[in-house]
């Protein structure tokens, strides 16, 4: 089954396209995890839980008496002894939302790089990757923030594919060789670029030519229908039909690999 990790700089919509692309995993008859790993917490909304329902979500990483049931100690508490390697198999079943046929569990996220700070949560969130990533048999698509954070040097190589989302601008540029860099150093070798927000031509060469050593899946258009569909409150899948096209053709060329 497919494991797709995607990441960016903040703001250039790779929570629009996870979203995409677990509906479009779903409509063909997957059974699909979505994660979400960004601390915007905004992909339960984009694929279309009704936002008082969204809202009302607690992260994984937030939930105090889990953290301290699976770890023997509190959150934020540095030092002293707790479980490395807490139980996490079924904290999918328990906290996932079901929508569409997408489950979307809201993870939360690691809150330093590197190997992370030596406290129950991150000990809690490293165990639950590393199931998700090794042990589960579902299409996982997670969506994170601007890095690699969540990976592991003994999880990065069970993903099938890191996508950098990009939009035509030099910071989201600099953000995708830095994730590239990261990435290279834990050995994640499948990286595609996804162009997004591009408005004409000119806006896909750029984008192409400033990240050569990136194989580009696809180019999204600017679409005002992602934004209304976080005004009303719907999937962005239910509104943005060329978005879904693209979104579909990267799903093609993903399981052609």
């Amino acid at each position: 089954m497919v494991k797709l990790a995607i990441t960016g700089k903040g703001g250039v919509g790779k929570t629009t396209l996870a979203a995409l692309l677990a509906h479009v995993f779903a409509e063909r008859g997957h059974q699909v995890l979505a994660i979400d790993a960004d601390p915007a917490t905004g992909l339960a909304a984009a694929c279309g839980v009704p936002p008082e329902e969204a809202e009302a979500i607690t992260p994984v990483a937030d939930m105090e008496d889990l953290i301290y049931e699976r770890t023997g100690a509190r959150k934020g508490e540095i030092g002293g002894f707790f479980k490395l390697n807490p139980r996490v198999d079924d904290i999918p079943e328990r906290f996932a939302l079901a929508r569409d046929g997408i489950r979307i569990l809201t993870m939360g996220t690691v809150k330093t790089g590197g190997t992370g700070c030596l406290c129950p949560e991150n000990a809690l969130l490293r165990s639950l990757v590393t199931h998700l990533l090794l042990r589960r048999d579902e299409v996982l698509i997670m969506d994170m923030e601007a890095g690699v954070e969540h990976l592991g040097r003994g999880t990065a190589g069970a993903v099938d594919a890191l996508i950098v989302v990009v939009e035509p601008g030099r910071r989201s540029i600099q953000t995708a060789h830095t994730i590239r860099a990261l990435a290279d150093d834990l050995g994640i070798k499948q990286l595609y670029v996804v162009g997004n927000k591009v408005r004409t031509p000119s806006d896909e060469a750029f984008i192409a030519e400033q990240l050569p050593e990136f194989e580009v899946l696809a180019f999204l258009p600017a679409d005002t229908q992602a934004i209304e569909s976080d005004r009303q409150g719907v999937a962005v899948f239910e509104v943005a039909p060329e978005l879904v096209k693209q979104a579909r053709s990267i799903v093609d060329r993903l399981t052609s690999l």
